[in-house]
């Protein structure tokens, strides 16, 4: 499990994980903010449908690929949380919601 350095900030942001609200630290990375509330994994592979996570966090390895706001194949750990943002787990390649 991993823990915030600061667990007071001074300003925070509520988005829906998994359908779940979470107050999170302004300026955190989803991919952090996901992490930090426990989920376990960030998407399922297209050919096993195997559990993965986020390994590089830097945007090199593609693992922390979830659905943002309906928009699949997005990396979370290159996108900051915002108010009221929607974050879901990916299961497979990802279909583009409308």
């Amino acid at each position: 499990m991993l823990k915030r350095l600061d667990d007071n900030p001074e300003k925070t942001v509520t988005v829906t994980i998994e359908g779940q609200p979470v107050e999170v630290p302004a300026g955190e990375t989803v991919a952090a903010a996901v992490l930090a509330s426990g989920i376990g994994y960030t998407r399922t592979t297209p050919v096993s449908g195997s559990p993965r996570a986020p390994f590089c966090l830097m945007g090199v390895c593609y693992e922390c690929l979830m659905i943002i706001d309906g928009q699949p194949n997005q990396r979370a750990c290159k996108e900051y949380v915002a108010e009221g943002m929607t974050i879901e787990r990916q299961h497979g390649t990802g279909v583009l919601q409308t």
